[in-house]
Parts: structure tokens; C-alpha cells; sequence
């Protein structure tokens, strides 16, 4: 799934399109697609930074896109979250936590029992007591 980086810029928090990449050998600013992952020595950029880039004199810009539009979340990664939403959903077998000493007034057996106990969703209707 494909995660969800803002812009490098200071106060900037759209989300970033282009990722900027220095060659400082060949004194180059490479910018591109966004990358996979986030890499320490490249930057994140929105459509705006990345549209207004310039680069310091005597570099050189090579711009791999010619065009950076923002794109909402794909078929794939509303997918993987569902996926994850499932998967966190599902009840934990074969664990059992180690409990040295009851917490919160628990006794050790009420606390193994409660760990073993299947999970209910996390989202539940509340009725006021209104009548």
C-alpha cells in the first residue's frame, strides 16, 4: 500500500507527487514520479514545490515527468486497507500473554481468560438512556 508522504518543504503539508533527488557530482537535480519509499538524502514534493523547483547556478534540472498531477487513492490501496482492517479484526489464536502480576484488579486467571476471549469490533452503538 502505498503511503501517504507531505511535502519536504517547511510548513507544507500537502501531499508530495515528485520526489527531488541531488546528483552532486554531475551538479544535477534529478526530479521524478514519486519513489516507493522514502529515501534519507531525496525529497518529497507537492505539485506546487515541484512545479516551481530551481535549482542553484551552474545546475543543471532534469525533470523525468513533464507534469505532476495528485492522485487520490487507488483501487490497490483501498484493497490493502480493507485487507488490514480484516486482518486486525480477526481473533488472535494460540496466545497466551505472560502475566506475572495482576493488573488493574484482575486475577491472573480472569486475565488469561480475557486474552483468550475472541475479540468484538471496535465499533459499537451506544444508546442514550434518554426515554
Amino acid at each position: 500500500m502505498r503511503s501517504v508522504r507531505q511535502c519536504s518543504r517547511t510548513a507544507c503539508g500537502r501531499a508530495a507527487v515528485a520526489t527531488l533527488t541531488y546528483v552532486y557530482a554531475d551538479s544535477t537535480a534529478v526530479l521524478g514520479p514519486l519513489a516507493h519509499n522514502a529515501e534519507p538524502h531525496s525529497y518529497d514534493l507537492c505539485v506546487e514545490h515541484a512545479g516551481r523547483l530551481t535549482a542553484p547556478r551552474g545546475w543543471e534540472v532534469v525533470r523525468l515527468t513533464p507534469e505532476f498531477v495528485e492522485a487520490g487513492p487507488s483501487k490497490d490501496d483501498l484493497l490493502a486497507l480493507a485487507d488490514a482492517v480484516r486482518e486486525a479484526g480477526r481473533p488472535r489464536t494460540g496466545t497466551v500473554p505472560a502475566v506475572s502480576e495482576p493488573s488493574a484488579g484482575l486475577a491472573p486467571i480472569a486475565a488469561l481468560a480475557e486474552a483468550n476471549a475472541p475479540r468484538r469490533g471496535h465499533l459499537r452503538i451506544l444508546r442514550s438512556d434518554e426515554g
